[in-house]
């Protein structure tokens, strides 16, 4: 039995690709998807194995183990629910959680028709949890045993929302549009809707108001409900891709003749609405694609027939754009957007040349205009993927890898938001080989799950202050030897090795509990191992007598809840698989509540010895929080919040960054110029005010708050110039939409439409064609033989019940014939 398991949760990726498909998507963090390959020998067989697995080597270190009493194991059979779906054949199963602590699960299972058959569609059924998963009920006979889509069938609101959307699978060809099952009570009951149109893409919430809902339909049409669904309004014609903006902000990319590929020629338009489709303001044009992260707004843009694209930004929703301004950026080189928030934008730059597999990563000023070298030869693997990690259990920390000249890949982390870089700390437990000269430890990221080399990204949380936990090898760069799990209590400064071999782990309880699966790949797993201490010493715990072949973990997002479900299947008597779900509520056996005497204040980025002016300061402030004792053995519960003070520090050189066309060595904190950079002033245009920067090579990384202190030389003088930006084809008369009247009315139907502050951002993506950079040189000495007839992670996927990740790909025909630009963001796991 060859198992696939998808996990589509957490973190989004904003891509802009030349091809002028968007690829850029919110994944549901409710959602996790476990696929199931049957193998043609019967369950159960005992077989040997003709090639090798991709994990072996032997730990060298012990890690602590501490029995389970009787007493315990007694409390958590009590608290174990175990659920085997029987007679359900279903290849995958979808696993959504509606609303936030409402214990509501539905998932969906589905058997889809083989390709080189004749026969459309296949059969589905509907079960429901109300109890965190110890219990499930078929509800298929609510929605008429009905067949919903695998791909994005189900959909959940955002926020508190008790609101689901189930979309079924009809035949295109037999049928004038689809159908939608909507539900306002978290499943308990649905209606039936028939649309007029069948949709190309998920149906997309509106974050500040989950009634207001966006589609596009197969044949292009931007559909537009204000009513949960009731009703639907064509508003536009030959729609590419769209994203939610701020309040009820929408941006979407049309060909205005339909033109076939016009994303990849360039030849699309960027239109924008703040009323809900009753009007439109075409904001760019001759556009490749557009993303919209942290506040701003990116286009790849042509500013003339066929000349090379570049990117605009955005600050201020569209109303005015300006040349992003990075140095030393060819035509020939991508751009990838790693991370961003309403401050700054990491962007890494890909080298010149065909298949470098690295770059150089960016940071932009607060306007995201400016860009200044933070990191080179950063690793940017052929499949499209990166290890650019945002570690939210700690203020401005990130970590990623490098592709050193020698070939060797290692681990690098920054605390400051890029302004420098380190090297990881190795170990205190483990012991580097006799030969190694400079001993490291190396973390494991997508290009490692991707090989099959790990089967989990790191982890973090921001309610877990300082955890982190990730896959890992020390020594000199990183090796496809066995990897262990490896925790940081303080956000990445120093690490312990904690668990021999790959594992499958979750976040429970804002970190006062660690759960953890053994990952095997063919052979069947009864026993979960947890901790109470941030991975110090471990327990484990038998879950059921019958082993089953481990799917992956599942848990409510935020890491909030102390109850676990283990997913697989077993053979049945008929040696047919059976799904099986197990459910075990720690909450029965940590059932202390946390007292003020449990927690402790901790200083965040603190070091032992430092100045007591300066220990700690990171971006202008000290930080310091409350958090649980690592020996303390009570729940933190689900009205937990990490509590805080700041205080400000003086200025010192660590809280500039290098300013545009200066970087700093390895190792060092002083900025130096550019080689390749001649200018002594820089002239930028912005917003028709031309800017001209004297600048010593520092500038301060947004957001810094610290005070006095030093102060290096920065000036801006600033006079008119001729609007530099993109133009923007604005009219006092705004466009009406296609089907105008007809929306006009549901809005009368609706009622005034109410204005709202924050910042939504959902977004919906076209399923891009692979980027198919061949990898014989990347990772060729760590990929080993898979073996097709073991247990695996599918290499597209990840086991994980808080964080996810979503990976985008591009075309690499299009990287050839344009230059490529590919913006992509890295959102929480």
């Amino acid at each position: 039995m060859l198992w696939k398991v998808t996990v589509c949760c957490g973190a989004w990726l904003l891509v802009l690709i030349s091809s002028g498909a968007i690829s850029a998507k919110k994944r549901d963090p409710r959602t996790v998807t476990f696929t199931r390959t049957l193998r043609t020998e019967k369950l159960g067989q005992v077989r040997s194995r003709s090639r090798r697995e991709s994990w072996f080597g032997a730990s060298n270190f012990a890690y602590c183990r501490q029995p389970l009493d009787q007493t315990d194991h007694e409390t958590l059979d009590e608290n174990t629910h175990e659920t085997g779906f029987h007679g359900d054949d279903g290849s995958s199963f979808t696993l959504t959680w509606v609303g936030d602590g409402t214990g509501v699960i539905l998932v969906l299972s589905t058997i889809s028709a083989p390709l080189d058959t004749f026969y459309e569609g296949g059969s589905s059924r509907l079960y429901r949890s109300e109890d965190y998963g110890k219990n499930f009920h078929d509800i298929s006979h609510v929605i008429n045993n009905t067949f919903i889509r695998k791909d994005f069938g189900v959909s959940a609101g955002p926020g508190n929302s008790k609101q689901v959307i189930l979309t079924a699978d009809l035949p295109i060809t037999k049928t004038e549009g689809g159908v939608i099952f909507t539900s306002e009570d978290t499943g308990v009951s649905f209606t039936s809707v028939s649309l007029p149109f069948h949709p190309a893409q998920p149906i997309t919430f509106n974050f500040q108001n989950p009634n207001y809902l966006v589609a596009i339909s197969t044949d292009g049409g931007l559909w537009l409900s204000l009513d949960f669904g009731n009703r639907w309004a064509k508003v536009h014609e030959g729609a590419h891709s769209f994203m939610w903006g701020g309040n009820i902000t929408l941006y979407f990319s049309y060909s205005p003749k339909g033109t076939v590929e016009a994303d990849r020629r360039g030849e699309l338009f960027l239109k924008r609405t703040k009323d809900l489709g009753l009007t439109f303001t075409t904001i760019a044009e001759n556009i490749f694609s557009f993303g919209y992260i942290g506040g701003f707004l990116f286009t790849s843009v042509m500013e003339k027939l066929e000349s090379p694209r570049v990117i605009y930004v955005s600050s201020d929703q569209g109303d005015k754009f300006d040349r992003a301004r990075l140095p030393s950026a060819s035509t020939e080189q991508f751009y990838s957007v790693l991370d961003g928030d309403e401050d700054m934008i990491f962007m890494h730059v890909d080298k010149p040349g065909e298949d470098t597999y690295y770059g150089t990563v960016y940071t932009s000023d607060d306007r995201g205009i400016l860009y200044s070298k933070s990191l080179e030869r950063h690793l940017f693997g052929g499949e499209g993927k990166s290890d650019f990690t945002n570690i939210t259990s700690l203020r401005g920390v990130y970590l990623t890898n490098v592709l050193e000249e020698d070939g060797g890949i290692r681990t690098v982390i920054s605390f400051n938001r890029g302004g420098q870089w380190r090297l990881l700390k190795k170990p205190e437990n483990v012991k580097c080989g006799a030969n190694v000269k400079k001993c490291n430890l190396h973390i494991h990221g997508e290009h490692s799950r991707y090989n099959n080399i790990t089967p989990m990204l790191p982890l973090t949380d921001p309610t877990a202050i300082g955890l982190v936990i990730a896959h890992g090898s020390v020594g000199e760069s990183m090796t496809a030897m066995r990897p262990d799990v490896y925790i940081s209590r303080d956000g990445g400064y120093t690490w312990f090795c904690v668990l021999k071999g790959p594992h499958h782990y979750s976040i429970l309880d804002s970190g006062g509990l660690i759960v953890a699966v053994e990952a095997h790949k063919d052979r069947q797993i009864n026993s979960i191992k947890f901790s109470t201490d941030e991975g110090q010493c471990w327990k484990s715990y038998n879950f059921t007598e019958h082993p089953i072949f481990f799917a992956g973990l599942a848990s409510e997002p935020g890491s909030k809840t102390m109850n676990i479900s283990v997913w697989g299947y077993r053979p049945e008597d008929d040696d047919q698989p059976m799904w099986v779900a197990v459910t075990i509520d720690f909450e029965s056996l940590l059932t202390r509540e946390c007292r003020e005497r449990d927690y402790v204040t901790w200083l965040a980025h603190a070091s032992e010895g430092g100045d007591s002016k300066t220990d700690g300061c990171v971006l202008g402030y000290k930080e310091t929080y409350r958090r649980l004792r690592r020996l303390a053995v009570c729940k933190n519960g689900r009205d937990y919040v990490v509590i805080r003070k700041q205080t400000p520090c003086p200025c010192t050189m660590g809280d500039y960054m290098c300013d545009y066309g200066y970087y700093r060595h390895e190792n060092s904190s002083e900025c130096v110029k550019q080689a390749d950079f001649k200018e002594e002033t820089v002239e930028v245009c912005v917003n028709g005010v031309v800017e001209k920067l004297q600048t010593s090579g520092y500038r301060k990384v947004p957001s810094d708050k610290c005070e006095g202190g030093f102060s290096p030389l920065r000036r801006i003088n600033a006079a008119h110039c001729g609007n530099s930006s993109l133009a923007s084809s604005t009219s006092p008369n705004p466009e009406k939409p296609v089907g105008s009247q007809k929306l006009i009315a549901v809005c009368a139907t609706v009622g005034v439409v109410a204005v709202v502050i924050s910042v939504a951002i959902l977004i919906t993506v076209k399923k891009m064609i692979s980027r198919p950079r061949p990898h014989a040189y990347l990772f060729s000495a760590l990929r080993l033989a898979d073996d097709d007839q073991c247990i695996h992670p599918d290499p597209g996927s990840q086991t994980s019940s808080n964080r996810g990740s979503y990976q985008a790909d591009s075309d690499d025909v299009c990287l050839k014939a344009h230059h490529k630009y590919l913006i992509s963001d890295r959102g929480e796991q």
